[in-house]
């Protein structure tokens, strides 16, 4: 059992969903089951970018509930449309959102924490399909309420629910070929790290632009899940990021 992630980038094109298929389907041959989880597609300007349904209303920031289900949105369109193309592609499959995937939520919204998680639906149509697609970033609370998890909080959805399930591992796919030394926007030399501590890691995610939320990367050093970031166009090798 493994959970695999896949950002906006990698949804964000027919081409990079066919990449991200591959990986699925490969990750479905070495281990057997895959919990996939999904982020918006795309980015600000793109139609179902989470910043772009946010953008919809100047009315959203001040309707907390609102602005929480619509922010939902954009991962359960990805999560249907990674679905059917799948099942195009071969693979089974089930979409498992809302109280489905058993993640109740609590704190504020725009930035809920992860008070528990109930696996047992996600593992009882795992007995059943390959491949369980849950859409990230959000949970409910105990009246039944869509609470988002803030920035990136797709990745905290995927290793919170690797640690639920008693996955090996968590895969997150990039358009990076894992954790680099320097900005590949910025600079012209860097290098790519085989393997990190968790502890090593850490500081790497406090620029804005992190390769992963740090709220999931403290809950991988919680729970000791292994992380492994590689890139969603081939299959070299990525950074594992090592918990004890």
């Amino acid at each position: 059992m493994i959970v695999q992630k896949f950002g906006g980038i990698a949804m964000q094109s027919e081409e990079m969903r066919v990449n991200s298929m591959n990986h699925i389907k490969q990750g479905i041959e070495q281990c057997g089951k895959i919990v996939v989880v999904v982020s918006a597609i795309g980015r600000l300007g793109d139609p179902y970018a989470t910043d772009s349904l946010l953008n919809l209303s100047d009315a959203l920031p001040l309707a907390h509930e609102a602005s929480d289900l619509i922010a939902s949105c954009g991962e359960l369109i990805a999560a249907s449309v990674m679905s059917a193309e799948l099942k195009q592609f071969g693979v089974s499959n089930k979409i498992l959102h809302g109280k489905q995937t058993g993640i109740l939520t609590t704190g504020k919204y725009g930035d809920a924490s992860i008070r528990t998680i109930n696996p047992a639906t996600i593992l009882d149509f795992l007995n059943t399909v390959d491949c369980v697609i849950i859409p990230g970033f959000q949970g409910m609370d105990y009246e039944g309420n869509v609470m988002t998890l803030g920035r990136g909080g797709s990745d905290l959805t995927a290793v919170a629910l690797a640690d639920a399930l008693n996955a090996t591992h968590v895969e997150f796919f990039k358009d990076v070929p894992g954790v680099l030394s320097g900005d590949p926007k910025v600079v012209k030399s860097y290098t790519k790290f085989d393997e990190l501590g968790i502890d090593e890691f850490l500081p790497l995610l406090n620029s804005k632009n992190a390769i992963i939320q740090k709220r999931a990367a403290l809950f991988a050093k919680k729970t000791a899940i292994p992380l492994y970031i590689r890139g969603i166009a081939g299959n070299e090798t990525g950074t594992w990021i090592t918990v004890e």
